[in-house]
């Protein structure tokens, strides 16, 4: 059995994240730089073999001081961990896909499992043959020691613990 190897798209793919500030409103931050591939032996990638990276410098939530206070060591420690790494493999099962495998930050990995809704396959106007995909999931940036935090005089939390992970990617079938 064959497999065949696809890579990110990075002109159309986006990796986004999104957390609530104040409880009150959610503010969306970017990875602007990232690279991805996977290895699938099927057409509908059940048991495709997947690996990502993510540029922490390139975070970007549309405001240079926040920018600046996440890539700190308050938060990602765009310093010492430059990276943020997920390994893993697509499971589907009847139609219900998964994307399951390890998510590192900071150091630190932890299982994690995001839901997928698989676009299909289709060739682009140059003759490649593309792939897309949806992926979704939420983590608490507190198991990888993403742990600053700070409280309003009303007591309300600043940033929540829960992180919502956003991927719209588009894969290249390599030759």
């Amino acid at each position: 059995m064959s497999t065949t190897k696809w890579i990110i798209d990075p002109t159309h793919s986006e990796v986004s994240f999104k957390v609530k500030h104040l409880v009150i409103s959610t503010v969306t931050g970017y990875f602007r730089e990232f690279e991805g591939s996977a290895e699938s032996s099927s057409e509908d990638f059940s048991g495709a073999t997947v690996s990502f990276s993510a540029n922490i410098d390139s975070i970007d939530t549309n405001q240079k001081d926040r920018d600046n206070h996440l890539k700190s060591g308050d938060f990602f420690d765009a310093a010492n961990h430059p990276k943020l790494t997920f390994s893993g493999k697509i499971v589907n099962e009847g139609g219900d896909y998964k994307l399951v495998g390890d998510l590192t930050m900071r150091d630190t990995t932890k299982a994690v499992e995001f839901d997928v809704d698989f676009g299909g396959i289709a060739a682009d106007p140059y003759g490649q043959t593309k792939a897309g995909f949806e992926i979704q999931g939420k983590i608490n940036r507190k198991d990888f020691g993403l742990s600053w935090s700070a409280v309003t005089e009303a007591g309300s939390v600043v940033v929540s613990d829960q992180v919502r992970l956003i991927l719209s990617v588009q894969l290249v079938k390599q030759a």
